[in-house]
């Protein structure tokens, strides 16, 4: 897999939702000793713990709920994949100014899950974020 450093290394990324993500920061790095390796205003964040485990944060909006993320080498053949077998495509595989492509697909439950591939290493100041640690 491409390193990017706006994504981190692991392969499955919990996607959750907050009201205020500044204050899911503040409180999830002094509780749980996490450390915020990017952050966008205070709408999304990316924190790591341990070996490159990592969970992004995202603002709530409406129906918005938490979702899965996870990086596959080629996006477009898993894409068609799923397609193929009925999986119901929320999103189309799209290039991302972040350095990735990605689709985003609904479980039996409702869930939703991102499949992401990396296709450049972009740091994160290069589409908005500011970094706040380096691997």
């Amino acid at each position: 897999m491409l390193p990017n450093r706006s994504m981190p290394r692991c392969a499955v990324i919990p996607v959750l939702v907050y009201d205020d993500v500044g204050e899911a920061i503040v409180w999830l790095c002094e509780k749980f000793g996490f450390t915020e390796r990017w952050r966008v205003d205070n709408h999304r964040a990316q924190l790591s713990v341990g070996d490159g485990a990592a969970v992004a944060l995202t603002q709530g909006r409406g129906a918005l709920s938490d979702s899965v993320m996870v990086r596959v080498e080629d996006v477009s053949r898993h894409h068609e994949r799923a397609r193929q077998r009925g999986a119901r495509v929320l999103q189309p595989p799209t290039d991302y100014p972040y350095g990735e492509k990605q689709y985003t697909a609904e479980d039996l439950a409702g869930r939703r899950w991102t499949f992401s591939q990396t296709i450049a290493d972009i740091a994160p100041e290069a589409w908005g974020g500011v970094s706040r640690m380096l691997e």
